[in-house]
């Protein structure tokens, strides 16, 4: 990661809580917003992750601080999971995310989701990948290799085991296409594709 995709994501991962990139924005969301906190530090561990002699220098106290608020939030987010631009997290409590899942751009995640890995005896062995503009409610369970389709809501307390086709809103356990309305206007303040 250079450091210019690195500001591009932290740009749209800010413009995603107020609409705004600016610094003083930077400083309002950073003191206020618990969720962009764990983004941003997330989003530095990958780069300074991804840059030569990782070994010493910052990249080790960044990824305790990392570390740390995981415990605080109880948020487990790891910052080499694939995250696109724009990612929102409105309360950073109690989300696990699996390592390998992949998560498009402009996604909402709410307190308590979890994106959970099945193993062969299932249909779907694998981890989940979500599309773009995708609103995950509170409490939704993503498990399996399945792919959410872009601009989709996954309705509170979900169960989410097969696929799910673009623009649909889902809810249930387990979950079912309940209209095919899409995510407008539950995601909002999208951040423009680079």
């Amino acid at each position: 990661m250079t450091f210019r995709e690195l500001r591009h994501r932290i740009a749209a991962d800010q413009h995603r809580y107020a609409a705004g990139t600016g610094w003083r924005d930077f400083m309002r969301q950073w003191l206020k917003e618990s969720g962009f906190r764990f983004t941003v530090m997330m989003r530095l561990c990958a780069f300074l992750r991804s840059q030569p002699l990782t070994r010493y220098g910052v990249y080790h106290f960044f990824l305790w601080l990392h570390r740390r608020m995981q415990v605080r939030y109880g948020t487990y987010i790891e910052f080499s999971t694939q995250i696109g631009p724009g990612l929102y997290v409105g309360h950073a409590n109690s989300i696990v995310i699996n390592t390998r899942s992949v998560i498009g751009a402009n996604c909402t995640l709410s307190h308590g989701v979890t994106l959970g890995q099945t193993h062969e005896r299932s249909k779907h062995p694998g981890v989940p990948v979500i599309g773009d503009r995708v609103y995950l409610g509170c409490g939704a369970k993503i498990l399996g290799g399945i792919r959410i389709g872009n601009d989709v809501v996954v309705a509170p307390n979900a169960v989410v085991t097969r696929d799910v086709p673009d623009k649909a809103v889902v809810g249930g356990i387990p979950a079912r296409v309940l209209s095919e309305e899409g995510s407008h206007g539950y995601v909002s303040n999208v951040y423009p594709a680079a």
